[in-house]
């Protein structure tokens, strides 16, 4: 059966979470989760990005947030389907078994959203595990026209690059569901980084704005469309 999350807009972004699925009751308001995955991967790396950027949601957006403290959930964890946006982080591997398979396929195709950062090095088993989920459909770059760059701040230029990684243009792909934007990847860029602690990585306060703003963007697009 099918999950929907229920939005109510009002000026900028008022979020009543309400599903019509079996399983567990999903939060009150927004709660932002992390994608635990095994293979080697850190995926649990970056501890402040997610409660930062949930407490920049509270202070610049209406999106109700409930918590500013991030869950942690795999992708066979029928919780899962108790939050709309997950997050997946790390530099190393990343492996999901037959049932993390199965079930991300099925969260995904149910409403959910996953944002993938590539904290550098997790770029080639990311792609390979994805097009387990979805094998009948790519990972394919999204133009600088998509609303994701548009929905609450405007990115001209598409994905915002914050580390440099291999020198490359930063790059945001995505996976389409029924025509729904499910899946967003962003490579050589690190929003993810960009949305820890100042001391974690010294990115200067320009950069950091920047991350954050694309991750409201992200979490925005992925409570509205």
């Amino acid at each position: 059966m099918r999950m929907r999350w229920a939005i109510v807009v009002l000026g900028l972004v008022t979020v009543a979470l309400s599903a019509w699925a079996a399983g567990p009751e999903p939060a009150n308001g927004l709660i932002l989760a992390r994608l635990k995955y095994g293979g080697g991967g850190d995926w649990y790396q970056g501890p402040s990005t997610m409660p930062n950027l949930a407490q920049a949601l509270k202070e610049r957006t209406s999106v109700f947030v409930e918590s500013t403290k991030e869950a942690a959930v795999s992708a066979d964890d029928p919780e899962l389907f108790k939050y709309p946006f997950i997050f997946m982080d790390g530099h190393g591997n990343v492996r999901l078994t037959d049932a993390e398979v199965a079930g991300l396929r099925q969260y995904l195709s149910s409403g959910g959203f996953l944002f993938a950062n590539d904290d550098y090095g997790m770029d080639q088993s990311f792609r390979r595990e994805i097009a387990r989920v979805f094998p009948d459909r790519k990972l394919v770059e999204l133009p600088f026209s998509h609303p994701i760059y548009h929905c609450f701040y405007d990115f001209p230029h598409g994905l915002p690059k914050i580390h440099e990684h291999d020198g490359k243009p930063p790059q945001g792909f995505g996976i389409f569901d029924q025509g729904r934007l499910c899946v967003y990847y962003d490579y050589e860029a690190d929003i993810g980084d960009g949305l820890e602690d100042p001391e974690a990585h010294g990115d200067p306060p320009a950069k950091r704005e920047e991350a954050i703003r694309m991750a409201i963007n992200l979490v925005i697009y992925a409570m509205t469309y």
